[in-house]
């Protein structure tokens, strides 16, 4: 099931590589299908087109978790602080800083 809707998200995407909805859902169905290197690359390009206001940025650090890279993942979550304190969430940017810390440890 999961596949063939990675499949359909990237036709969608060859059709329209600009459509940052796509991108987000291709992100997202890698992310469930554990396949982050992927996922990663995916959430590069939709931040490319889209200034989200921090919820990607969790994805992506969860990514770079689960991949190793736990810079990353902290580079990720402050990416994150920044757009949700731009875009008014003070919870979701106390969430990230919170992860920071909890990597730190």
């Amino acid at each position: 099931m999961t596949n063939s809707r990675i499949e359909q998200l990237r036709i969608l995407l060859k059709k329209d590589p600009n459509n940052p909805l796509g991108r987000y859902g291709l992100a997202n169905e890698l992310f469930k299908s554990e396949l982050y290197e992927e996922a990663i690359v995916e959430i590069e390009e939709y931040l490319e087109l889209k200034d989200d206001e921090g919820a990607v940025y969790r994805m992506l650090a969860e990514c770079h978790i689960r991949t190793g890279n736990i810079e990353n993942a902290k580079e990720a979550y402050a990416k994150g602080i920044e757009a949700a304190n731009r875009h008014g969430h003070p919870s979701m940017a106390e969430e990230f800083e919170e992860a920071i810390e909890f990597l730190d440890e």
